[in-house]
């Protein structure tokens, strides 16, 4: 049965709080099997029958508005996507390997055009390059984070769709742990 890692999308913002065990708990309420987070910032690792992620997607999206009465935007990929992820070079050792760099990636529902990739690329700089491979956005920042002038909501602005962001770091981690040994 496929594993696959939902990453959802201001879970706990605006004054709304799930706590881990919960979300677990409306996750296997979906009856999916293997029901696990990881660090609370909504990941949930979970195993289904199920190949088709947009359905799943959608599945989790609707479950979650209705039993927590907000939408929780929910980008699923399966372990083995995010190994690939984890083992792909978006960008060279020397900005992979600098000091106070840090490597982001957001994950989105689809591809997007053209137009919005080539506008993003377009605030690339010094401080913030941009990739874009399929449904992820690799964004490298050689600064810390707080430091940057561009932001995850600048970032949804400029590619005209939601998204949610995790450091590299945290994909490689759920990788370590999850991926089949």
């Amino acid at each position: 049965m496929p594993t696959y890692v939902a990453f959802l999308r201001a879970i706990n913002v605006g004054g709304h709080l799930v706590k881990m065990d919960h979300l677990r708990e409306l996750f296997l309420a979906l009856k999916f099997t293997k029901v696990e987070t990881f660090i609370a910032s909504g990941n949930v690792i979970f195993d289904s029958s199920s190949k088709n992620v947009g359905a799943l997607e959608k599945k989790i999206e609707a479950h979650l508005l209705k039993e927590l009465g907000y939408e929780v935007r929910t980008f699923v990929r399966s372990i083995a996507d995010v190994a690939k992820l984890v083992a792909s070079k978006p960008f060279n050792d020397k900005k992979l390997n600098g000091e106070e760099t840090t490597l982001y990636v957001g994950f989105l529902a689809d591809s997007p055009a053209d137009e919005f990739k080539q506008k993003l690329y377009g605030y690339s700089n010094e401080v913030n390059t941009f990739l874009v491979s399929d449904r992820e956005v690799f964004w490298w920042i050689g600064t810390k984070f707080s430091e940057t002038d561009f932001s995850g909501a600048k970032l949804e602005k400029v590619l005209g769709m939601k998204t949610t962001l995790r450091n590299s770091n945290t994909a490689k981690r759920i990788v370590a742990k999850y991926s089949p040994k």
